[in-house]
C-alpha cells in the first residue's frame, strides 16, 4: 500500500526488511489487522523503521537486534521486547540472537534500566525460550 506522497519503492524495501527480520507469520498477521484507523501508521513503519532504519548500512541485523531489545526494556515496552525476542531466536542464521546473547541482554538492563526491568525481562524470555523448547 502506498500513497501519493510515497516515494515509489520505499514501502516495498521497508516490507522486505521487515519480513527478514520479524518473519512472514508476524508481518502477515499485523498487515491482516490493518483497517481505515491504522493504516497510515502501519505503513509509517514499514517505510521508515524498517526501510530508512533497519536498511541503512553502517550497522548489521544482529547490532540492531541488539539495541531494539536493549531500547524496549529501557521504555518498558514489553509487547515489543517478547516479539523482538522471538523474532531474535528464530531469524536468519547471521542475525539471530543465542539464548545467552539475550541473557547478557537482560543483565545489562538490570544495571542501566533497573532491577525490576530485567526481573520481568527474564520472565517474559524464559517463557518465550520455554515455550521453542530451548529451555
Amino acid at each position: 500500500m502506498t500513497s501519493p506522497e510515497t516515494p515509489p519503492g520505499d514501502y516495498e524495501a521497508g516490507l522486505l526488511n521487515r519480513r527478514r527480520i520479524l518473519g512472514d507469520a508476524w508481518v502477515d498477521k499485523s498487515l491482516a489487522n490493518r483497517n481505515a484507523f491504522n493504516s497510515e501508521f502501519q505503513e509509517l513503519i514499514t517505510r521508515h523503521a524498517w526501510k530508512d532504519i533497519w536498511g541503512r548500512p553502517a550497522l548489521g541485523d544482529k547490532t540492531r537486534r541488539f539495541m531494539v531489545l536493549s531500547m524496549m526494556l529501557g521504555i518498558h515496552a514489553y509487547d515489543e521486547f517478547a516479539m523482538h525476542v522471538r523474532a531474535a531466536l528464530d531469524g536468519p542464521p547471521e542475525s539471530r540472537l543465542s539464548p545467552e546473547e539475550i541473557k547478557e541482554v537482560i543483565m545489562m538492563a538490570a544495571i542501566y534500566c533497573g532491577v525490576p526491568v530485567a526481573n520481568h525481562a527474564f520472565g517474559i524470555a524464559t517463557g518465550i525460550l520455554r515455550e521453542k523448547g530451548l529451555l
